[in-house]
């Protein structure tokens, strides 16, 4: 028997399917929640002799004769075509254009062209216009123009929607108890509303599908915020059905030393909010909780006592920070209380980078995973697979919107020790009887799955509606009350222009014997924005100032240098440290009373605030600088306006994060774009508030009453990208 022949190779795809998949559309749903960004309106006709009354206020469509046309060199290669309707003529001026263009606008030819008109001395003109041939029939519906990338032709695009939107399985997923609650669920089914908002009437005004008001946008919406809120509380329950390690502490344990040893009191908020820690860390199932607090509320101290918790328990802790600075600082301060007190328990503090000389991570890893190092601190190495803990029973992630979802969930997933006779060796291992955990505090054996306890600290306050939809699966603590002794910080906002003036009131202010922060965006020069670097400016600040010692901190310093910078600025030994962002958390420098931001448009309002909270922490009177720049000949954007406006009304960090969350939106306001998940793309948690209400009290019921229901509708929306929802 002859061999069967082998199979075809798969066909290449062509620019277009890649595209496609690099857009994410890879299912027809996908393709039929692809909706359009916006509409053209090429359903009417506007004579040129009318459309003159309405100039510029939108894009018109008028048919007309070419009269003459032309290329032209000065100033620059143009095409420049003269067309006539009705004895009303426009000057039509194409920069870019091909042969096939200049056919296709033959003198005589009659077309139908599309665009902003507009008016002047020369009469009516119209830039780059599309052209279709005159006549025929008009479309019945608006035009959808979609979001696409390089590849991908709108006509292209708007077919395979369209194949999508026939293909995709759209039948109900919502039981008719819950849509009954919600009127547009009851009046518009889904096929219904992505058919209209891919094709809407001529007759439906711009303004309500632009602002998502139309009710096939609220049908819409209510189906993401319950897709959304379905696949957080499956993650809360399958977090219920998890085991970690049970923190129980004996009166006048660790906690109790530290509290001991520490040098001031605890606030009333750091004392409520490290109970409700130690209650999650007694439980049996993972504590999954975000600590947030404003800038100097004291996240630290309630993560010290957190570790100290898991400690003497006879469990280990992890904490990783998002720079070596960041983390450094921790080690500092933590060593500094918890080394002593360890050491009596012959147990000690570690430390790990990713720069660090094998030499000297060799000792730190051997201890780690003998569990001699009871507190392990430092950067993304923490979660590198060499590093190897003999029993972790807590995480702390500190800023953790600044750490990839991936990132994250690989913490998370640090493995607990391994039923006794398949584990690694180690302290930690303790004979037991059959069928019992080989480990304090554990579950007897084939009880489920076991991870540590996670807790999660942000200075990014996250206002209420953004806790209630992406923080579903968290339980959030908040630190609402600063420790006493913090200066308030006085916001200006100074121009670029009056430079020198800011350089002498630094001068008056470093003979006083204080420090100076000034930071720049930039390292370098960059040709795309014309940004003051930070090298040219501690070139001219060490000119100016003479008298004062000025330093340079910036990330591409080799380790050894940063840290000696660092170290000097600490002891007081740099009068201004020009640097960039690298500073902007966990730096506490008492005597810097000033600092100056630099291109202050260019920042982020989180950024800002965080930069500004590094001043105030001494006793004398401290100010943030905001030094911004105006394009020539124009001026600020409506974002970098926003911003500014906010940094100087308010110091209050829930209300920054407020207007945040207002100026980007949720995804980039978490981080989102570090773990490619889209987050919400219809709804807005500020807007749409009443639905999200309706999803969060809907999704247990229809997981517990339909959960096939329930599990189609996340499928449906949100694919493979349920697993982020779990970090």
């Amino acid at each position: 028997m002859p061999d069967a022949p082998a199979p075809a190779p798969p066909k290449p795809l062509s620019a277009p399917q890649k595209a496609l998949r690099k857009l994410g559309l890879l299912r027809p749903i996908d393709l039929a929640l692809h909706l359009p960004l916006r509409y053209e309106d090429e359903t009417r006709l506007t004579p040129l002799s009318e459309a003159a009354r309405v100039l510029g206020s939108e894009p018109l469509q008028f048919e007309a004769t070419v009269l003459h046309q032309e290329v032209t060199y000065r100033p620059r290669r143009q095409l420049l075509v003269t067309v006539e309707d009705g004895g009303e003529r426009c000057l039509l001026r194409f920069f870019n254009f091909y042969p096939s263009q200049l056919k296709q606008l033959a003198v005589g030819a009659r077309l139908r062209f599309r665009g902003e008109l507009r008016g002047g001395f020369g009469g009516l003109t119209m830039m780059h216009p599309t052209v279709h041939a005159a006549g025929g029939t008009l479309p019945g519906a608006l035009t959808p123009v979609y979001s696409t990338v390089a590849q991908l032709p709108q006509a292209y695009l708007r077919k395979a929607v369209q194949a999508g939107l026939a293909q995709a399985d759209l039948s109900a997923t919502i039981p008719d108890e819950f849509s009954s609650q919600i009127d547009v669920l009851r009046a518009w089914d889904l096929r219904q509303a992505l058919t209209f908002l891919h094709h809407p009437a001529a007759d439906v005004t711009l303004s309500e599908l632009q602002d998502h008001s139309h009710p096939a946008w609220q049908r819409l919406k209510a189906e993401e915020l319950l897709a959304q809120q379905l696949s957080q509380w499956k993650a809360r329950v399958a977090r219920q059905q998890l085991h970690a390690p049970a923190l129980r502490v004996a009166p006048g344990g660790l906690p109790e030393q530290l509290l001991a040893a520490l040098p001031f009191e605890l606030t009333g908020a750091q004392r409520r909010v490290g109970e409700e820690i130690a209650r999650d860390l007694a439980r049996s199932q993972p504590m999954h909780r975000l600590l947030q607090g404003d800038v100097g509320s004291g996240k630290t101290v309630v993560a010290a006592l957190a570790a100290c918790v898991a400690i003497d328990a006879g469990w280990q802790c992890a904490l990783m920070a998002p720079t070596e600075i960041l983390a450094e600082q921790h080690f500092a301060k933590l060593a500094q209380w918890l080394a002593p007190l360890l050491a009596t328990r012959g147990q000690a503090v570690a430390w790990l980078t990713g720069s660090q000389k094998k030499k000297e991570r060799a000792p730190m890893l051997a201890a780690i995973e003998s569990g001699a190092a009871a507190l392990v601190i430092g950067t993304h190495a923490v979660i590198q697979a060499q590093v190897k803990f003999a029993r972790l029973g807590l995480a702390i992630i500190d800023e953790q919107h600044r750490f990839g979802v991936e990132q994250r969930l690989a913490l998370r997933q640090k493995a607990l020790p391994p039923p006794l006779g398949e584990g690694r060796g180690g302290g930690a291992e303790v004979q037991g009887e059959a069928g019992a955990s080989p480990h304090p505090n554990l579950p007897p054996k084939g009880e489920g799955a076991m991870e540590p306890h996670l807790l999660m600290m942000s200075a990014t306050p996250i206002p209420r509606t953004l806790a209630m939809s992406y923080y579903a699966d968290l339980d959030v603590s908040t630190l609402d009350e600063l420790p006493p002794g913090r200066t308030p910080v006085v916001t200006k906002l100074l121009a670029e222009h009056r430079r020198d003036e800011l350089v002498e009131r630094l001068r008056a202010q470093i003979g006083e014997g204080r420090q100076v922060y000034w930071v720049c965006p930039l390292i370098e020069e960059s040709e795309a924005l014309d940004l003051r670097h930070a090298s040219q400016t501690h070139a001219e600040l060490s000119a100016a100032l003479p008298a004062a010692r000025v330093g340079l901190l910036h990330a591409r310093l080799p380790p050894a240098e940063k840290k000696a910078v660092m170290a000097e600025f600490v002891a007081g030994r740099i009068d201004v440290l020009v640097s960039t962002t690298v500073i902007e958390v966990g730096v506490d420098v008492p005597n810097a009373s000033v600092m100056v931001i630099e291109h202050a448009e260019r920042f982020g309002l989180s950024q800002l605030h965080q930069l500004r909270g590094r001043v105030g922490r001494g006793a004398a009177a401290s100010a943030c600088v905001l030094l911004y720049s105006v394009p020539e000949g124009g001026r600020l954007g409506e974002t970098a306006r926003a911003r500014l406006k906010a940094m100087l009304e308010t110091a209050d960090g829930f209300e920054i994060a407020r207007r945040d969350l207002e100026i980007r939106g949720p995804g980039e306001f978490l981080g989102a774009r570090q773990s490619g998940d889209a987050l919400l793309r219809f709804a807005d948690l500020a807007e749409d508030s009443a639905l999200l209400q309706w999803a969060r009290a809907t999704a247990p019921a229809m997981w517990a009453r339909h959960p096939q229901d329930a599990a189609r509708h996340v499928e449906r929306w949100l694919g493979a990208r349920t697993d982020y929802l779990k970090a």
